[in-house]
């Protein structure tokens, strides 16, 4: 008698795009009723071995096995057809249809029209709780349900392997604990499940097994019961420090003070809400909350990039409200995009180049009109090794630079010149675990320099261990400030729009 099969095995994937090899020989085996984390830093190619076994992209080399038998899918209708369905971190979903309907979408006949994608929709639900109405809007439901609607859709196609990429990105703490206990539901009836994540707390949390991949390669398995640390190093490949070092803050006579803050959106909707905080120098201010509350248009209109905004910016007694950005740069403002490859950095310019795209006046870099360029290498030779920018040389294309190196390149331009205040909105987003260690060195670093910091985030463990105190925006509002300690139940409950009743009537 032969043993029976695991549900799910990769054996030697590999996919290539061009010169880079992002999957390399990768073995995977996930079996029956149980959770397989599958861990590694953004860009360690683990969204591409699953595009591959989704049928989005077609492998070089390797097989996929169901069962035991071999499987080709030639997109993602073969897939689900054989049963593997997958819960993607940006929703595929169209937010003018109803939730039947999005699940309706390419499985018509196998569903029996929409009466039939109703009534599939409400027996998942009461199957696991759900309570998603059929006939509402996905535009209209909260971030958590659209979520559970495409649980919904894997589910619909009987799905026995089901892949979650990175899905409590957008998530509150509250929420997250919610798809956890779903996913170990989905376990507990016997669905092979494949979890996605850079998260170490949710690995540790939810895993029945831990594979680690790192630049495209499997480095080795890890038990669920390894420290964050350890599973930390496995990623990187070297031991990582995880805790932010910091001492108590010492605040200075540097102020930022923001005070009724108002941003329309195009249309006139309020995207930012008569918005009031103050940050001081030597402490650092962490605005959280679910992407798209308003965090985005706020550091812009702090940088000049908001056109309909109202209210009050005021940097030590200088409104910088109506000012350009050229003139909110001048007046000491250092500023982290949160797309540093859109809004951060030019890809065709070399590293010293880029060091230099904000600072052509009052630099050593012009004179008499022109570029000095000796002026401009010698500062970038200098900024190369203190922030530890690994490239062949200042010559060196930042296109061609991994994320934390380009990402190292932008804060070297910012903190290289006298701030009065320093705004880093996402720093850590897509960046390996010894980038991360070195970003939030720098934000200390600079707080300690005694100047007033704003890190806008979406990560709670960044938030957490950065800041001293806390806002959490909802809608385009505060609703409240709090210190760094508060807890994560309490934060989750603000960035889902409550307001603890011991915050009542507090000061912001």
């Amino acid at each position: 008698m032969t043993a029976p099969h695991s549900t799910l095995q990769l054996r030697g994937i590999t996919k290539r795009f061009g010169a880079l090899t992002a999957n390399d020989h990768i073995d995977l085996e996930v079996k029956a009723g149980e959770i397989h984390c599958l861990l590694g830093e953004n860009g360690a190619g683990k969204s591409t071995l699953m595009n591959v076994l989704y049928g989005l992209y077609q492998a070089d080399e390797g097989e996929i096995l169901l069962d035991g038998a071999p499987q080709r899918f030639a997109g993602p209708g073969d897939a689900m057809h054989a049963g593997i369905g997958m819960v993607h971190q940006h929703f595929m979903l169209i937010p003018v249809f109803t939730v039947a309907e999005n699940v309706l979408l390419g499985h018509e006949k196998a569903l029996g029209g929409l009466a039939g994608a109703k009534q599939k929709v409400r027996e998942i639900s009461q199957r696991f709780g759900f309570h998603v109405d059929p006939d509402a809007r996905i535009e209209d439901l909260p971030v958590g349900v659209q979520q559970r609607v495409e649980i919904i859709k894997a589910l619909s196609q009987d799905a026995k392997v089901l892949v979650f990429d990175e899905p409590t990105a957008v998530l509150t703490p509250q929420e997250t604990d919610e798809l956890m206990a779903i996913m170990q539901q989905l376990r507990d009836e016997g669905t092979a499940i494949v979890f996605i994540t850079h998260k170490l707390r949710e690995v540790r949390a939810i895993a029945d097994r831990i594979t680690v991949i790192r630049l495209g390669k499997v480095v080795g398995e890890a038990s669920p019961t390894s420290t964050s640390t350890e599973l930390a190093s496995m990623m990187v490949g070297r031991p990582v420090e995880l805790t932010v070092q910091k001492s108590p803050p010492v605040l200075t006579d540097n102020l930022l003070t923001v005070s009724g803050l108002t941003v329309l959106d195009a249309i006139g909707q309020k995207v930012v809400n008569d918005v009031s905080f103050t940050v001081h120098g030597g402490e650092v201010l962490c605005i959280a909350g679910v992407q798209g509350n308003g965090q985005t248009e706020l550091t812009e209109a702090i940088l000049g990039l908001q056109s309909r905004a109202k209210g009050s910016i005021d940097l030590n007694g200088n409104e910088l409200l109506g000012d350009s950005v050229r003139e909110v740069l001048d007046a000491g403002v250092g500023f982290v995009p949160e797309d540093r490859k859109v809004d951060g950095l030019v890809g065709d310019f070399s590293i010293a180049e880029n060091l230099m795209l904000d600072r052509y006046r009052g630099t050593p870099f012009i004179k008499a009109g022109t570029v000095d360029r000796g002026a401009r290498d010698a500062f970038a030779d200098e900024k190369l090794g203190a922030f530890d920018i690994r490239a062949q040389g200042i010559d060196t294309h930042v296109g061609t630079l991994s994320g934390g190196n380009q990402q190292k390149v932008v804060l070297a331009r910012e903190l290289g010149r006298p701030l009065a205040l320093f705004v880093a909105s996402q720093p850590t987003r897509g960046l390996d675990v010894g980038s991360i260690e070195f970003v939030h060195s720098q934000i200390i670093a600079t707080r300690d320099a005694g100047i007033p910091v704003i890190v806008v985030s979406t990560e709670l463990d960044e938030v957490v261990g950065l800041a001293d105190r806390i806002a959490v925006m909802y809608r385009g509002g505060i609703v409240g400030i709090v210190p760094a300690d508060t807890s994560r139940d309490t934060l989750g409950l603000m960035m889902a729009g409550e307001r603890p009743a011991h915050l009542e009537g507090a000061a912001a």
